[in-house]
């Protein structure tokens, strides 16, 4: 990408594939929204997201408020509410890079490109020890609070490594070094790992699981 993209910074790391449902009430992004409703071409509505780092706010540090990796996200649902805020869907497509932030004159912008996936062939080992592992998770969940996910595990390694990425409750920093992960199989190993050192919490202090991040039911598009 080549020319500015509008830029929406969350509170939280967004992975390829997963819906993002937003509140829009500050007059900058509501601007944001208004100038991708006069896109024609739904597909073209894209804006991206990069995740605050914690203890900044992006107005007063500018880059140093943001993490550089990020998601494009593609507006697919908008609701016009009478006080003139929005409720809108989005859904994560491709990672990017963010190169430089602007400040833009009516909305956040930013220099970013397209970060590729690597296509690699997942060992089956890997594979297999990260579904065992997540079913673990799964069930002492679903004994603690209820089922964190609905439906089944994808069969592909890269929508398996980011569904998995995206439901793991995991801190900010740690979810972040997950969507920076080179390629799926070091993001399976990655999570595989944060996910049996969450169970063993979770089997010291039963009633209290080690991180309430994430932890709400979630379905891939």
């Amino acid at each position: 990408m080549s020319d500015p993209l509008p830029m929406f910074p969350l509170s939280t790391v967004v992975f390829p594939g997963m819906s993002v449902p937003l509140h829009v009430f500050e007059d900058r992004y509501r601007m944001l929204v208004r100038h991708l409703l006069e896109e024609d071409d739904p597909a073209q509505r894209v804006f991206g997201t990069v995740a605050i780092r914690e203890g900044y706010e992006v107005g007063d540090h500018g880059a140093q408020s943001v993490y550089r990796v990020g998601c494009v996200l593609q507006l697919t649902e908008v609701d016009r509410r009478d006080d003139g805020t929005f409720d809108i869907v989005a859904v994560a497509r491709e990672r990017l890079v963010l190169e430089e932030m602007q400040r833009g004159s009516d909305y956040p912008q930013g220099l970013a490109v397209v970060l590729p996936e690597p296509e690699v062939d997942v060992p089956a080992e890997v594979l297999e020890r990260a579904r065992a592992t997540f079913t673990a998770f799964r069930v002492a969940m679903t004994e603690l609070q209820g089922d964190p996910y609905s439906g089944t595990l994808p069969r592909d390694p890269d929508y398996l490594a980011w569904t998995l990425s995206a439901l793991a409750p995991l801190p900010m920093a740690e979810r972040q070094s997950l969507l920076e992960a080179e390629d799926a199989t070091e993001r399976l190993t990655l999570v595989t790992r944060m996910l049996t050192e969450e169970l063993r919490a979770i089997n010291v202090i039963p009633s209290l699981p080690a991180t309430q991040v994430a932890r709400t039911a979630w379905s891939p598009n």
